[in-house]
């Protein structure tokens, strides 16, 4: 899953976009095409193991999908996950009477204490199959309702149980979309005052962790996202790392995907986020007046996109199959204030990119996927 994996040297990134997905982004469609809308559903289950026991788990209703879907973006959200617990998170979706098999999406722990945080393979049966955390229809399917499962566990008795507070799924027809520019709501400029943090300074530090500080554009992006809250690990919690801005080493430590072999592994990003007081999910939205949106009630967001060569100018990769990075305003005339972490410095991290060039790249290159996170005092609705 090359698309949100890692931004590395620009001629890297520029052979693989040329091979990938150039001649598709350069192809966009000057009218908008017409996409449902993707529905977000959220549970509150608050799952937790029975004192004596080592496990429960926790199942959804079914839940209907309002167009026939072919992709579903789980995520989820804890307020306590102690070292030597763990969640596994399973699911299943369904056409008519057929019903797919269940697809272990996710075990994920917070520190790694008993196991691994890793996602899982394709599991591909008549119906779907799993692309690293995307339940997918195959192709020529659809379905049209799924259901979530969340198993916590713990290796004893006498460790605290985890807290499962939110389990969250997005639905949607397509994983890609080309639609014409959106037109801005923006009167004035907003300007969210989100720290900027550079990846690009952490290149080699813990190589173990998806390849160094070169491809961590996604903990990266969450960092800036808690840290703009005033949220997130403790100096003692990062004591292990060195250099500077401690914080998005262990944010890259604490998402890694065993299995990915990364640490862009989307609800890995929230999960993690979620540790830290806040509500955080997986979402994917219609175009950057959604982003406006939040952004107006003072919520920055971490969006995906992937761009080929002279597709996002002002950018400082030449091209990317995948990158993340935080909107975190707009201009009056509706151009996008971002914190692009691929910044070779944290000076240099702060950008202003075209309108219609990142909304192509979002929209085409993840179908207009985000992280959207918010202190759990402010009560966001998704």
């Amino acid at each position: 899953m090359i698309r949100r994996l890692f931004p590395v040297a620009a001629a890297l990134t520029a052979l693989l976009t040329s091979v990938l997905i150039a001649p598709g982004l350069a192809t966009a469609p000057a009218e908008a095409a017409s996409y449902p809308r993707p529905k977000l559903t959220q549970f509150t289950p608050k799952l937790t193991i029975p004192a004596g026991a080592k496990a429960k788990s926790w199942r959804s209703p079914w839940v209907s999908t309002p167009q026939a879907s072919t992709a579903l973006i789980p995520s989820w959200n804890v307020t306590r996950m102690p070292s030597g617990t763990w969640i596994k998170v399973k699911v299943r979706v369904s056409s008519g009477s057929t019903v797919s098999s269940w697809k272990t999406v996710a075990q994920w722990r917070h520190a790694l204490a008993g196991g691994q945080r890793r996602t899982y393979g394709a599991q591909a049966d008549r119906l779907a199959r799993v692309d690293t955390d995307v339940v997918r229809a195959v192709t020529g399917k659809t379905f049209t309702k799924w259901q979530v499962q969340v198993s916590a566990g713990r290796k004893t008795v006498k460790t605290k149980t985890p807290i499962v507070r939110t389990v969250a799924g997005v639905s949607s027809t397509y994983v890609s979309k080309t639609a014409g520019t959106s037109k801005t709501t923006m009167t004035s400029t907003v300007d969210l005052k989100v720290p900027a943090s550079s990846q690009m300074i952490h290149s080699g530090h813990y190589p173990q962790y998806g390849g160094g500080g070169e491809a961590w554009c996604s903990p990266t992006s969450t960092s800036m996202v808690l840290r703009y809250y005033g949220l997130g690990p403790k100096a003692a919690d990062y004591a292990w790392a060195s250099g500077a801005d401690r914080w998005v080493d262990h944010a890259a430590r604490y998402s890694y995907d065993s299995s990915y072999k990364g640490t862009g592994t989307w609800p890995f990003n929230t999960a993690y986020a979620s540790m830290y007081s806040t509500d955080a999910v997986v979402h994917r939205l219609v175009n950057l007046r959604e982003i406006e949106a939040y952004v107006k009630k003072g919520v920055p967001v971490v969006t995906s996109v992937a761009f080929g060569r002279g597709q996002l100018s002002g950018s400082p990769i030449s091209a990317t199959p995948g990158h993340l990075m935080v909107v975190r305003g707009f201009t009056k005339g509706g151009d996008v204030l971002v914190n692009d972490p691929a910044g070779r410095t944290n000076s240099q991290v702060r950008r202003t990119y075209d309108r219609a060039q990142f909304e192509r790249a979002w929209l085409k290159g993840s179908g207009g996927v985000v992280y959207v996170i918010a202190p759990r005092n402010k009560r966001l609705t998704f």
